[in-house]
């Protein structure tokens, strides 16, 4: 596959890392991080007010800019490279493909035009094992008439402590593996949900728990119908996957231009590290590394693009996805930890930003599975 950005792509990523260079800064980033909520409201409204980027592969029938995976993919690779503290990656690329994939009409008409103008979401689904398919599902439901009764545990959901909306898995009770799998949507402040934020490594993105006691959900709040939802949340992963595997490329290249712009600017013996022949061997498998990756994920995003519209084959997305985020993930990881090598002592001090980056490697690394995990599937889809 021929890849190149159309010149209205070229302008969605530039003017992407142009707002992001200038409003997710270092010092932003850092005030971020102190926040209860993890993450600026005024920043957040300027972006669904100004940028519009919550809306960039809705549907233009429900007020969205109707655009595909690919530029999806380039706004959320400028988004890791400049580390935006943001409920984004919830909202639009967890909450806001569920919709699209499994929601209803009336959810659709109903809640996109909420999230377009700023509301959050998230997906709960995890019960807490590293697991990431319908069998990580241990929430279970009973139907009671026209309602159904929800109770279990979810953690690793992300932004899931301030989100506006949830989008939650559970499994009919009795069931096991992809069987009796459904998706419900209701508001976070519903009686029966109990949130908590988790501490989390990584700063810069918060995850929290989620328990259910006796939650009540009426029968609009189905997403589809009844237990047939494995195949949608499967489909919804992977598109979530890609979307992080997008984040890990764009932090792989922030983390190798700073980490050059130090080298440069480090005199040892005389000169610059920048010089010096194993620092130069470093800095150019980083920089091959990277172009692997931006390589699958954009693969990847052409994929999503077709699973958004007629569709692939469910292992056409699947294979794709855990390439990219297989591939992604131990090379974020490598790089973070050449980078903090090449910067010396000062690497993981607070005063430096490589540290930042380090955490965010290592936490996106599992998140969603790690790769292990996705190297396991690739091998499972292939010999299927």
């Amino acid at each position: 596959m021929e890849f190149a950005f159309t010149q209205e792509q070229e302008m969605i990523r530039d003017t992407a890392a142009s707002f992001l260079k200038d409003a997710s800064t270092s010092a932003a980033i850092r005030s971020a991080m102190a926040s209860d909520l993890g993450y600026s409201p005024d920043l957040w409204q300027r972006i669904c007010t100004d940028m519009y980027w919550q809306a960039l592969h809705i549907p233009e029938e429900y007020g969205g800019m109707g655009l595909g995976y690919v530029e999806l993919v380039a706004v959320l690779e400028q988004m890791g490279r400049y580390l935006l503290c943001s409920p984004y990656l919830a909202t639009v690329a967890m909450a806001t493909n569920a919709l699209l994939i499994a929601g209803t009409d009336d959810q659709k008409t109903e809640i996109l035009p909420q999230l377009i103008e700023g509301k959050t979401a998230t997906l709960a689904f995890n019960g807490g094992s590293n697991l990431w398919s319908a069998d990580a599902v241990t929430a279970s439901y009973k139907r009671d008439g026209d309602t159904a009764i929800l109770n279990g545990q979810y953690r690793y959901v992300l932004d899931g402590h301030s989100a506006d909306y949830l989008i939650i898995a559970a499994r009919e009770e009795g069931s096991v593996g992809a069987e009796g799998i459904s998706l419900f949507v209701c508001t976070a402040d519903t009686d029966g949900i109990q949130r908590s934020l988790l501490p989390t490594m990584d700063q810069s993105r918060r995850q929290a728990a989620i328990e259910l006691t006796d939650l009540r959900l009426p029968a609009e709040s189905v997403m589809g119908d009844f237990g047939t939802a494995a195949k949608a949340l499967s489909k919804i992963l992977d598109l979530a996957t890609i979307a992080l595997a997008a984040e890990q490329a764009g932090g792989m290249q922030q983390i190798l231009d700073i980490t050059v712009d130090y080298t440069k600017s480090r005199n040892q013996f005389g000169r610059s590290i920048a010089g010096f022949q194993a620092i130069k061997h470093k800095a150019a498998d980083m920089m091959l590394r990277n172009e692997v990756a931006r390589s699958a994920v954009y693969y990847a995003a052409c994929i999503a693009d077709d699973a958004l519209s007629a569709g692939p084959l469910a292992d056409e997305l699947a294979e794709a996805a855990s390439i990219a985020k297989s591939y992604c993930s131990e090379a974020y990881f490598k790089n973070a930890g050449e980078a903090l090598q090449m910067h010396g002592g000062v690497g993981f001090t607070w005063e430096y930003d490589v540290h930042l980056y380090f955490k965010r490697a290592k936490a996106s690394e599992h998140f969603l599975g790690n790769s292990v995990y996705h190297r396991e599937r690739v091998a499972g889809v292939l010999l299927d």
